[in-house]
């Protein structure tokens, strides 16, 4: 008779320590009583498809056929988009990175300049596999430095020409970073100067209202295009929306058929970002207010255990930001998973990566389910996290 209890126990004992965390820390994502964010894309599918119909009655007709190739349920995704950005059209997308390529190679095309000037720290740069010049026959230029957003100097002194300049808000890799309302429309404007088009990497543009005390109209509205997502700040299954001037959407459309994204139904996509739509985008504002209690608490608990403990911001311009700790990133992840399976409260849900040698950076998120922390449960929460820490004495 075959053990095959113990032949499953050896089986997990082999698999590498980074991926026995990744199952624990999932495992315990699903379990905990307390953590200050519960992405709904951890739920199981029965849960999901449970969601998107009882949510979904109530912001579509659900007796309506289906889409196909892109009508209906998706038409009126895309109207209510570029109603949302105050924009003349916006074309719906299976994922941001093609929504982006497609939008750059056509402004491209209308300017005759391939070179797309962008932070070294923007998404494409970073994790889309150098898909700009491979795929899109872009050239990518990098504009900026460090852990902000590129300024309008940087912009205006740049040594060579650009056709297009492409900003991410927030800057993601850098800590969800914004510049303020002026010193953006002074990036914009010097990218004007050199008969540049604007496009923004807008993936979680849906958070930046409360740091920018604008509506969304009036920030789309600087940009010549701009690529929003429907799953980064808003829960959907995935997705994403390219807006600007109909003439643009139109041009795009065709390139979505040509890179292969014209899919043949996608309404469980579409209706889960209208309900998003519904449902996230409007708490999104107070996420972020409360996003900030908890960086402060973050900062106050961590002052007498870890002193050389780090949130950037200091004070964030979304609801997500970065702790950052003096430990080797598999010692706080240890520590952050023991703590969610030894009292089932989960205050660091993210993984660790190294931001240098002993040095660990983690991404904080805030939504619905850390609105029920108090600042004084953020900083019991954090002694309870230093004190499965290794003395640094």
């Amino acid at each position: 008779m075959t053990d095959t209890a113990g032949h499953g126990t050896r089986q997990a004992a082999e698999r590498p320590a980074p991926e026995r965390l990744r199952e624990r820390r999932a495992a315990a994502q699903r379990q905990v009583r307390r953590t200050l964010s519960r992405g709904g894309w951890r739920s199981t599918i029965r849960e999901r498809l449970a969601h998107l119909t009882e949510a979904g009655a109530g912001v579509y007709d659900l007796d309506e056929p289906a889409d196909v190739y892109g009508d209906r349920i998706v038409a009126a995704l895309e109207e209510r988009v570029a109603a949302l950005l105050g924009t003349e059209a916006a074309a719906f997308f299976p994922t941001g990175t093609m929504a982006q390529q497609v939008a750059l190679r056509c402004w491209a095309a209308r300017t005759g300049d391939p070179t797309v000037a962008l932070h070294p720290l923007s998404h494409p740069e970073v994790h889309e596999r150098h898909a700009f010049s491979r795929v899109s026959g872009l050239r990518p230029v990098r504009v900026g430095s460090g852990p902000r957003p590129p300024t309008a100097a940087e912009i205006r002194d740049f040594e060579e020409p650009f056709g297009a300049l492409m900003l991410e808000l927030p800057l993601r890799d850098a800590g969800f970073v914004l510049p303020t309302w002026e010193e953006l429309t002074e990036v914009v404007e010097a990218a004007r100067e050199r008969d540049a088009v604007v496009h923004f990497d807008g993936a979680r543009l849906w958070e930046c209202t409360e740091h920018f005390g604008r509506p969304l109209e009036e920030i789309a509205g600087l940009a010549d295009s701009v690529y929003v997502s429907f799953y980064k700040s808003v829960g959907g299954f995935g997705g994403a929306a390219l807006a600007g001037p109909k003439t643009l959407v139109e041009e795009a459309k065709t390139w979505r058929h040509r890179y292969g994204g014209m899919i043949f139904q996608q309404f469980p996509t579409a209706l889960s970002a209208l309900i998003g739509l519904d449902h996230e985008l409007p708490r999104l504002p107070e996420y972020v207010r409360h996003a900030r209690v908890v960086a402060c608490a973050l900062r106050e608990g961590f002052a007498a255990g870890v002193p050389w403990a780090r949130v950037h911001p200091e004070e964030p311009h979304t609801h997500e930001f970065q702790v950052w700790l003096p430990y080797e990133p598999d010692v706080v992840a240890e520590a952050a998973v023991r703590q969610a399976e030894e009292t089932s409260v989960l205050l660091f849900a993210n993984a660790w990566d190294a931001a240098g040698p002993g040095i660990a950076f983690t991404e904080v998120v805030v939504r619905a389910a850390g609105l029920e922390w108090t600042a004084d449960d953020v900083r019991t929460a954090v002694r309870d996290f230093v004190d499965r820490l290794p003395d640094k004495a």
